[in-house]
């Protein structure tokens, strides 16, 4: 992993110096993507290094259902934003998302899906300005 890393990450510090990098002061189009990018090739030079020191780890167990539920909120979310809307889609991801912890509490799912449906509307829709349906066009009839 650290040898994949490392490869994107020059690749794309190849890619950036294409852009003007600017100063420390007014930075270029260049320079936030080049520092991105070395940080990740540095991480992967790490990573890369630690793998020939230390002991042999436990190898890695994946547990499917919550790999499942988290990788299906994500994908509901993609599939129903444009139709049911920021605030739904956000629920929607949150709840199967969470239902993949072993401390999982309906309640407190349904609250934190609630806030952060929110706080997604706030922040992306009314304070970045995103062009994101709050509620979809499955919701034209209702709300018109």
């Amino acid at each position: 992993s650290g040898l994949i890393f490392f490869v994107i990450g020059a690749a794309a510090v190849t890619m950036a110096l294409d852009y003007p990098l600017g100063t420390a002061r007014n930075m270029g189009p260049g320079g936030f993507p080049v520092i991105i990018a070395s940080l990740l090739a540095l991480c992967g030079l790490v990573l890369f290094g630690r793998a020939f020191t230390g002991t042999e780890e436990e190898p890695i167990k994946i547990a499917p259902l919550p790999l499942l539920l988290v990788s299906g909120g994500i994908a509901v979310f993609a599939l129903v934003l444009m139709g049911a809307g920021l605030v739904l889609a956000t629920m929607a991801l949150v709840l199967l998302s969470s239902a993949a912890s072993g401390r999982f509490r309906p309640v407190s799912a349904l609250l934190l899906a609630v806030g952060l449906a929110v706080g997604c509307t706030a922040g992306f829709v009314y304070g970045l300005g995103q062009i994101l349906p709050v509620f979809g066009r499955w919701f034209t009839p209702l709300f018109g």
